[in-house]
């Protein structure tokens, strides 16, 4: 049974409507003035509150004001009972949150019609608001089946330390590091473009092919080189053409290092560089990044890769543009020059280092949700 709350201080007027809709079946509460009504509207949270415009104390427009204001009530059909007819009035009730209108005295006929629909549209917003509360639970299941994916940090003499956090919506960064042999390590970050499910299943897709290294070379049952960051590359992007995939792509970092030589062998496709570090009095800053497109954008491109030494006791960051690309109040961009900068002025204590970086993003945000995912790897080497 639907609840109508009446805010009227005539009790005629309340009677009479209170009767008339008793006999068609709703369930219905009184108020005498505005200040009973807001009580009793954050008590009973009717469906439907018909209201009268002039009262004393707490006339219609400051009811209407404070029951739209509060986030538990928004949704309540509200109608504006009135004498007044005037255009400026209306508007004046419309911009206070007044969702229709009644003349005073109410024609019964008119007062029925009204009422079922504003009921109806009551129950379909309210129908609405179920069926995003279940999306977004969805989504944060979703959310948590990805974070489940990612890699656990590892410690030794290469040490590597992650964070990733979603924005407000379901996005499709993803991550990994595994040891090709005793002395090759692989690492990669991934960025899809877009939010939502589609991009998180294209980038579970990727994570998934990857880690079970079941790339292959095109046209051939031979598989791809994962020691070769640029035939990876080029075979991702065989496989994951953007016409197939909803006119998705995705920027990839990707790199083997191996131990023996200290050497990076590195590639990118539309990717943020890389940066790398060097632990000295004054460090050392190399950006890390190849020339290409993100991954899926055309077909049959090849893609290149580079090589770099490692010195002793550096660190290197990879991470997705959601880190940086931060608008400031200036409508500026926080920028990859700040993020680099707060790179190098990290804490010697490796365990706070994560941290203090994702304080310096966090203040550049000035503490509002992420618009993008969030993603970054720290490796730390020590040999």
């Amino acid at each position: 049974m639907s609840q109508i709350l009446i805010v009227d201080d005539d009790p005629t007027i309340r009677l009479t409507l209170q009767r008339f809709l008793k006999s068609q079946g709703y369930d219905v509460v009184l108020a005498k003035d505005g200040e009973e009504g807001l009580a009793k509207a954050k008590e009973i949270h009717p469906s439907l509150i018909i209201c009268d415009w002039m009262m004393p104390i707490i006339d219609g427009l400051e009811v209407c004001r404070q029951i739209k204001s509060d986030a538990s009530l928004a949704n309540i059909y509200l109608i504006l009972l009135t004498a007044r007819d005037q255009e400026g009035d209306l508007v004046k009730g419309l911009e206070m949150g007044a969702d229709d209108f009644l003349s005073k005295p109410p024609r019964i006929n008119e007062l029925r019609a009204r009422v079922r629909a504003g009921l109806r549209l009551y129950q379909a917003t309210e129908e609405i608001q179920r069926q995003k509360h279940l999306i977004e639970q969805e989504l944060m299941r979703a959310s948590h089946y990805v974070r489940s994916l990612l890699p656990k940090p590892i410690e030794g003499d290469i040490s590597i330390q992650s964070s990733f956090l979603p924005s407000t919506q379901l996005g499709g960064d993803s991550f990994d590091y595994f040891w090709l042999n005793e002395e090759n390590l692989a690492l990669y970050l991934l960025d899809v473009s877009g939010h939502g499910v589609g991009s998180a299943l294209l980038s579970v897709s990727v994570l998934n092919i990857m880690r079970s290294r079941g790339l292959s070379r095109r046209g051939t049952h031979e598989s791809t080189n994962f020691f070769s960051p640029s035939e990876v590359l080029d075979d991702l992007n065989n496989t994951f053409q953007m016409s197939a995939h909803n006119e998705m792509y995705f920027t990839i970092w990707y790199g083997v290092y191996n131990k023996s030589t200290h050497s990076l062998t590195y590639s990118s496709g539309g990717h943020p560089p890389a940066v790398l570090i060097s632990n000295e009095e004054i460090p050392k800053i190399k950006l890390l990044k190849t020339s290409g497109l993100p991954i899926g954008m055309m077909p049959d491109i090849s893609y290149s890769e580079q090589k770099c030494e490692i010195d002793t006791s550096s660190r290197l960051y990879l991470f997705s543009d959601g880190v940086y690309e931060i608008s400031q109040e200036d409508e500026s961009i926080w920028g990859l020059n700040s993020l680099i900068d707060a790179f190098i002025r990290t804490p010697s204590d490796r365990a706070s280092r994560i941290d203090h970086i994702l304080s310096c993003v966090r203040g550049a945000s000035n503490n509002r949700p992420f618009e993008d995912d969030l993603s970054l790897l720290e490796v730390e080497f020590r040999i």
